[in-house]
């Protein structure tokens, strides 16, 4: 009978069963249940205890096997070891000092891309790489950044990581530029068996660009018979002709980081109708940009041709721009230069006396480098505190070597002011300070140690400012960070090492075509940028004239004017050290006696 007084028929046995059941069911999955249950039969009450107990247990056990189920899953994916399902990735195999450079590039790169992605496979823990990571790049913008652990050399991590899908491949190497011969053969040898694995699994046919990290000549040749589209960079080689280069012209330094790297104007490959115009008109065509050189129908590239050179049809250009979503070629000029009467004028190339402070494994390209470009009865002093066994012997060779300059060696401390001015730093017309970066010493000794020396030629120099007036001092620094106290310094120019090489990697990983552009411009032979004074140019100052006008007077003299440097801006950071390239075709400048025209010519002269 229910509460209304009517009669309710009992359950059946299924009714009955199903009803205890789920009593049951209460009791074990909730021990609770058992106190709604007071007037039980005192059985009922034992099996309600049973039911619980054994509830306890069972739940307890569930629960131990989820979390050990999850707890394992996720320790495998802290290692690493599942698949990559990203397409169309760059992909990073190895692990060095310069990975989040190379990182910080590829996200600059890809900030237009809403969906980019890196790869690194590397032989050490996915959780240090992801906490590194983490706390050295924290903005990352619109790119993923995903870590694998485990042999960069081995097929089957190779396929975890969906080689077979990515869009570009960097190698890096396992060790230093300081490190010791025996150290870079071991390199070496690791990023070839990387490279044969990568190709392997790619197959001959793959067009998957490859940039390689190597030391020795010679596994460069393995290299380019493993994979010929790869591309193998001489990190020493190229350093050691930027140095030398930028010690001609004050300034270079700034203007190559800002095209080798991906934040500021860079180098694209452009084609379109030219309607048989020449190059030299090209310039006022484009509202961004200026074109540097021509890349034939045959792929071959013509850095800097003569003004009047027709194009042709499937022929492209090489052009400086902000961006490649910024270039239109218009075949109505956007500016029109006015004519200036140009100042028949050259440089006078003197024979100099040059000082550098340190010895390190790019020393002997550097001296070499140099005799490329002194005249002869130039002479170039290598100071050293400690000098390395054979030291005195290369130099010897080199002197042998090098017609015409005379190559001395100098032992003393450059870190006390008694040993640089027994050197007489007045003397010299550049002082070029190398990073002492020995194997084991850290880059914040190295570069503190650099610092000091600086400060000590800075002090020295100040004390006599008109003598010192043609001294250019010239600096190599490994930290990015460091960077704010080198230009504190007085400094007229410094290299940051580890950062040119990692924006040349990453770059050349998004077009390997850049690189026929970058053995032009770091040889001796062919065009090079240069700083030239605006007095080359001009017969009367001040003068005001706009970029447009800056291009004609270049091409009269068989140049590219890139831009423009100010004098007066060279000590702000914020105004990129007074250096402006490719501004818009009608800004004008009010130029003096000492600022410069950045151009792409044959010489300084």
């Amino acid at each position: 009978m229910n509460e209304r007084g009517e009669v309710v028929p009992a359950p059946g046995f299924v009714g009955q069963t199903t009803h205890q059941l789920y009593q049951v069911f209460a009791h074990l999955s909730d021990s609770g249940t058992m106190a709604y249950d007071i007037d039980s039969s005192p059985w009922y009450k034992a099996t309600a205890i049973l039911a619980g107990m054994c509830g306890v247990v069972i739940f307890s056990t569930l629960i131990a096997f989820i979390t050990t189920t999850v707890d394992h899953k996720l320790k495998e994916l802290r290692k690493g070891k599942s698949t990559v399902v990203e397409q169309g990735h760059s992909m990073i195999l190895g692990w060095n000092e310069r990975v989040v450079d190379i990182l910080r590039e590829l996200v600059t790169a890809n900030s237009s891309e809403p969906y980019a992605a890196v790869v690194i496979l590397a032989n050490r823990g996915k959780e240090d790489m992801d906490d590194f990571l983490r706390i050295h790049l924290p903005d990352r913008k619109s790119t993923r950044i995903v870590t694998r652990s485990g042999s960069e050399s081995l097929l089957t991590n190779l396929e975890i990581v969906s080689i077979q899908h990515c869009k570009s491949i960097i190698i890096l190497a396992t060790c230093g530029p300081a490190a010791s011969d025996w150290e870079k053969a071991g390199s070496d040898a690791h990023v070839v068996k990387t490279t044969l694995a990568a190709k392997t699994f790619l197959g001959p046919d793959s067009q998957v660009p490859i940039v390689a990290e190597i030391y020795l000549d010679q596994n460069r040749d393995l290299i380019s018979r493993i994979a010929p589209t790869a591309v193998t960079i001489d990190t020493d080689d190229i350093l050691s002709t930027i140095m030398v280069q930028t010690s001609r012209s004050v300034g270079l330094c700034v203007v190559y980081n800002e095209i080798v790297s991906f934040d500021g104007c860079e180098m694209y490959l452009y084609e379109a109708d030219w309607r048989s115009l020449p190059f030299g008109q090209l310039a006022y065509c484009f509202s961004d940009g200026i074109p540097m050189g021509i890349r034939r129908s045959d792929g071959s590239l013509s850095i800097n041709p003569a003004a009047d050179t027709i194009m042709r049809e499937g022929e492209s250009i090489l052009i400086l721009a902000e961006d490649n979503s910024t270039i239109d070629f218009q075949a109505d000029c956007v500016a029109k230069p006015r004519a200036f009467a140009l100042r028949d004028q050259r440089r006078t190339i003197a024979p100099e006396r040059d000082l550098i402070i340190g010895w390190t494994n790019k020393t002997v390209r550097i001296l070499r480098e140099y005799g490329d470009y002194l005249k002869a009865g130039g002479q170039i002093d290598v100071l050293l505190r400690t000098p390395c066994a054979g030291v005195a012997e290369t130099i010897q060779e080199l002197n042998k070597e090098l017609k015409g300059i005379d190559i001395r060696l100098i032992h003393d401390d450059p870190l006390t002011r008694e040993g640089l001015l027994a050197t007489d730093p007045f003397s010299y017309n550049n002082i070029l300070i190398l990073s002492q970066g020995q194997s084991g010493n850290s880059h914040e000794r190295t570069d503190s140690e650099t610092m000091v020396i600086l400060l000590l030629l800075r002090q020295i120099l100040d004390e006599s400012p008109q003598r010192a007036a043609k001294v250019k001092l010239i600096t190599e620094i490994l930290d990015l960070d460091n960077q704010p106290l080198v230009a504190r310094t007085g400094v007229n120019d410094f290299i940051i090492s580890n950062r040119i090489v990692r924006v040349i990697l990453a770059q050349l990983s998004e077009n390997v075509d850049v690189k026929n552009v970058y053995d032009d411009l770091f040889s001796e032979e062919g065009s090079e940028i240069y700083l030239k004074p605006a007095d080359l140019y001009f017969t009367e100052f001040p003068v005001t004239a706009t970029y447009a006008d800056l291009i004609a007077m270049a091409h009269q003299r068989q140049e590219i004017c890139l831009g423009v440097k100010l004098k007066g801006l060279e000590r702000d950071a914020e105004k990129n050290y007074g250096i402006k390239l490719i501004p818009e075709k009608n800004r004008e400048y009010t130029l003096n006696e000492d600022d410069a025209l950045v151009v792409l010519a044959e010489d300084e002269t």
